[in-house]
């Protein structure tokens, strides 16, 4: 309120929200409905499901052709279980981040939280100004936006990525650039032993270099290898997009709207620290890092679809 030393604005409409007219205390109502209590969520966007759902299909495909295609009727035993454990274990690193980057928050600001009684208990400086989403009548904080599909302002929010059916933001940045690091070493390996494949079978029988048929071997790889040749080129300028953000401390959407920097930027290794936590370790490429197992409670939200409080 004016009345109290400080005010609070409409992000978009860029008026004084609070007066002495729509005082909650005169009579006007309460501001917002009372702020939810969020926990690990899984976001109802059909068009993100139906992605999640492909890029595990597409990535168990991949790991189908590459261990019964080609790595199990392998002459050599060596070769098959040192190839097949490493793949594998990117597969499990990939699907991993993956549903981290999925079911993470990835930073939204409680909704509904922009009430007469919590601008009180922010005990603000006279004349400093504060701003409201108009859309989750939240408090939005600096670098904050709001998503349209997670109908949540999201803090730092870079974009809203579908095929993690997720906003990628301060929390869960780490496992999306993990998430596109494993899935474009997974892209490369296959297309490493499909080569490899190609070529044994081309100059040994077929019938004995898998146990498919010579028409259907041939027709899986070449399907791997456009499915690897894709997921490479995407991922890639995906994972150097994320790096250079991080670097520059600066989100997508900031970028795009050009947007002059009012934060001390962390720069390079700064940036690196703050979204993988601590100093250069082995755990940044862990997903499971921070991972704590309990009892999920489902709940229902009343816009953000079906979340989970641990």
């Amino acid at each position: 309120m004016q009345s109290s030393g400080h005010r609070q604005r409409d992000t978009e409409q860029h008026q004084p929200l609070l007066s002495a007219d729509n005082d909650p205390e005169a009579g006007a109502g309460p501001l917002c409905p009372p702020a939810d209590q969020d926990g690990l969520w899984f976001i109802q966007d059909g068009c993100g499901i139906v992605c999640g759902v492909v890029t595990w299909l597409l990535v168990l495909y991949a790991d189908f052709v590459v261990n019964l295609v080609m790595l199990l009727p392998n002459k050599s035993l060596w070769y098959s279980v040192i190839n097949g454990a490493l793949f594998n274990f990117l597969v499990v690193m990939a699907l991993a981040s993956h549903l981290r980057a999925m079911l993470s928050d990835p930073g939204a600001v409680p909704k509904g939280n922009a009430t007469k009684e919590y601008m009180d208990s922010l005990q603000l400086k006279p004349g400093e100004v504060i701003y409201k989403c108009p859309k989750c009548c939240s408090i939005k904080p600096q670098r904050a936006h709001h998503c349209s599909i997670c109908k949540r302002c999201i803090r730092k929010m870079d974009h809203h990525c579908p095929w993690v059916n997720n906003c990628v933001g301060e929390k869960n940045q780490r496992f999306f650039v993990l998430f596109t690091m494993y899935i474009a070493l997974i892209s490369v390996y296959a297309l490493c032993l499909s080569f490899l494949q190609f070529y044994s079978c081309v100059n040994d029988q077929w019938n004995e270099c898998t146990d498919f048929s010579p028409p259907v071997a041939v027709m899986l790889m070449i399907f791997l290898c456009l499915e690897a040749f894709l997921f490479l080129t995407f991922t890639v300028v995906m994972f150097g997009t994320q790096i250079h953000s991080i670097c520059n401390d600066e989100t997508e959407i900031e970028r795009l709207k050009n947007e002059k920097p009012t934060w001390e930027r962390r720069v390079r290794w700064e940036g690196m620290k703050a979204v993988f936590g601590g100093p250069p370790s082995i755990l940044w490429f862990n997903p499971f890092t921070g991972l704590r197992l309990r009892r999920l409670l489902m709940t229902r939200t009343r816009r953000s679809g079906v979340e989970f409080s641990v």
